[in-house]
């Protein structure tokens, strides 16, 4: 196709059929679904690599360049381009630039690789619908009855639907001495429809309950006397979160850029969201470089779009257009995007 009829419409063309395939995907059955989504990566990848290659682009900075610095020779004399002209310095900026291109096309077709292999190996339930999926306890909180002590877990569940291919949502549940439940915190994007806030705050029998048929992750917890000045501190903190009034699935904000910011108020509890908290790293406002949300560590994000992060529980983190992936040395794995962990102990 791009030979055909060139790159520049093909890119049109599947930049359409992302569109639709957005607009539709909750209506499409899970196979229609997967072709989708194929048939946009191809068409798309093959026109980046395509209009990278051609020397448009060197062209087009070649006649504004020569615009700014018109190169004067003596009358008669050709213009031959030498090691020190405009032309030949445009070629190597070309080059450079398409080189970069070529690479960033490539980086992305990999990372999308992970959520394309949650797609395939059946992690994410794409025929529930909301009103009929499970929202059941899975007996990982412990019975206030049983447990008097003051309580804080971390859970993280796939998102529902096909979001659940690039991430999760994660929530906090807190309980304080002799309590007779306990406290959810979370955001919830569609509760802004009706012009209130993003932000849950709820009380339930049942924090560990299952995120519309998705199994929750137990990431971690406290439990003990300190555990009260945490929860003090955690209620204050989620009083003053910063995007209470807006919500955006990518790259944030959205639930996981809410815990991660709750979490780095709590650096005692030390918990490592996994790379497929999709969002986490979009900081608060005017912030260019925060600690990782475990306080092992610190991290680097322009809009939670672009960032480098390292620290002792996340180990080595990049995030290119939201999808993080890296290295946890801490625990011997691999952090992909779509898949979380993999591997380790």
């Amino acid at each position: 196709l791009v030979d055909r009829i060139g790159a520049r419409r093909v890119m049109v063309v599947s930049i359409a059929l992302l569109g639709l395939c957005v607009a539709s995907m909750s209506e499409l059955s899970g196979d229609i679904r997967h072709y989708y989504l194929m048939h946009f990566l191809i068409p798309f990848l093959g026109a980046a690599r395509a209009v990278c290659r051609d020397d448009a682009l060197a062209d087009l900075l070649g006649r504004k360049q020569a615009a700014s610095f018109p190169v004067l020779t003596p009358l008669g004399k050709e213009d031959v381009p030498g090691p020190g002209s405009w032309r030949s310095r445009v070629s190597v900026s070309g080059g450079r630039v398409r080189r970069l291109l070529t690479g960033m096309s490539v980086a992305v077709l990999i990372l999308l690789l992970g959520p394309l292999a949650a797609l395939a190996l059946g992690d994410v339930d794409l025929d529930a619908h909301w009103s009929s999926a499970s929202r059941e306890g899975t007996g990982q909180a412990p019975d206030p009855t049983a447990e008097p002590a003051a309580v804080i877990q971390v859970y993280g569940a796939r998102a529902f639907n096909w979001r659940g291919a690039f991430g999760i949502h994660t929530w906090i549940a807190a309980k304080r001495r002799g309590a007779p439940g306990y406290t959810v915190y979370q955001v919830i994007g569609w509760q802004l429809a009706g012009g209130g806030t993003s932000v849950s705050v709820r009380e339930t029998a049942v924090p560990d309950a299952r995120w519309y048929n998705a199994m929750p992750l137990l990431l971690g917890q406290r439990r003990g006397a300190d555990v009260e000045s945490l929860i003090d501190r955690l209620e204050a903190t989620v009083a003053a979160y910063p995007y209470a009034d807006r919500y955006r699935v990518w790259p944030g904000p959205n639930s996981n850029t809410f815990i991660a910011h709750l979490l780095r108020a709590l650096p005692e509890l030390g918990v490592d969201l996994p790379s497929n908290a999709l969002g986490k790293d979009y900081l608060a406002p005017g912030r260019w470089w925060d600690r990782l949300p475990s306080g092992t560590g610190w991290q680097l994000s322009v809009f939670g779009v672009l960032g480098l992060g390292a620290g002792r529980e996340e180990g080595i983190e990049l995030n290119l257009l939201g999808l993080s992936a890296g290295v946890d040395v801490n625990d011997l794995a691999l952090r992909l995007p779509g898949l979380g962990r993999v591997g380790g102990r």
